[in-house]
């Protein structure tokens, strides 16, 4: 199946700002959009290497972020600190399974699912494993929807600190395991806007060249044979 003509295929680049289509000056590295001034390159300098960068000081900052206390709750003089698991298992046993699902899903799953597709989209164009670009960019769309959820946790501690505020009765204070969940939250918002998806379509082009080149080596290998076949023949 013949694929449709790539931009940079025709010598065109993209401005990731207003998606106008540039035909660049030769030999340059990088230039102004002509419509909205911003500075365009064929791809995102360094795309691959500032996702990895990102995504691992998201995976180390994950680890404070679930091991310090989010959130002290103070009631009548007396309160624990809390950590994320340990607040989302105290509503579990309080009957309120469906926020503890909330906070579970908003503040476990789904970093940890950013996590594992901005490393498999790293592996897949570096190594440029034989996985359909139709299923990279489905991976890519989901990591990039579902990381503004991350933010419900915080939203909802940040009420609470605001509104929870009964001098001796009642008071909530937040911890430093929610300064980490916050800085894990930009910082894989981050990865995503580094992530280049047009590197996916780039691996796809770079395996097509390989395998035309490889079978342009292969023919003049079988082509003295077919003629020796049309002498014997003739």
């Amino acid at each position: 199946m013949n694929r449709p003509a790539r931009a940079l295929s025709q010598g065109l680049w993209v401005c990731l700002s207003c998606r106008q289509l540039i035909d660049p000056p030769k030999g340059a590295g990088s230039c102004l959009c002509p419509r909205c001034g911003a500075r365009v390159h064929p791809r995102i300098e360094g795309s691959v290497m500032l996702t990895w960068a990102l995504t691992i000081t998201g995976a180390l900052l994950l680890i404070p972020a679930n091991i310090l206390p989010v959130m002290t709750v103070i009631y009548l003089g007396s309160g624990e600190p809390s950590t994320i698991i340990g607040g989302a298992l105290e509503l579990y046993h309080a009957g309120l399974w469906g926020i503890a699902l909330i906070v579970f899903v908003a503040s476990i799953a789904v970093p940890v699912m950013k996590l594992v597709g901005l490393v498999m989209l790293c592996l897949i164009v570096q190594l440029r494993l034989d996985v359909s670009p139709r299923q990279a960019m489905r991976v890519y769309r989901v990591v990039n929807a579902i990381g503004r959820w991350s933010l419900l946790d915080l939203f909802m501690i940040s009420i609470l600190v605001a509104l929870v505020d009964m001098g001796a009765i009642a008071e909530v204070h937040a911890g430093p395991g929610s300064t980490a969940f916050a800085t894990v939250v930009v910082v894989t918002m981050f990865a995503v806007r580094a992530f280049d998806p047009r590197l996916v379509w780039d691996m796809v082009a770079a395996r097509e060249r390989e395998t035309l080149s490889a079978q342009d080596a292969a023919r003049p290998e079988t082509a003295p044979d077919t003629q020796n076949n049309h002498t014997e023949n003739g």
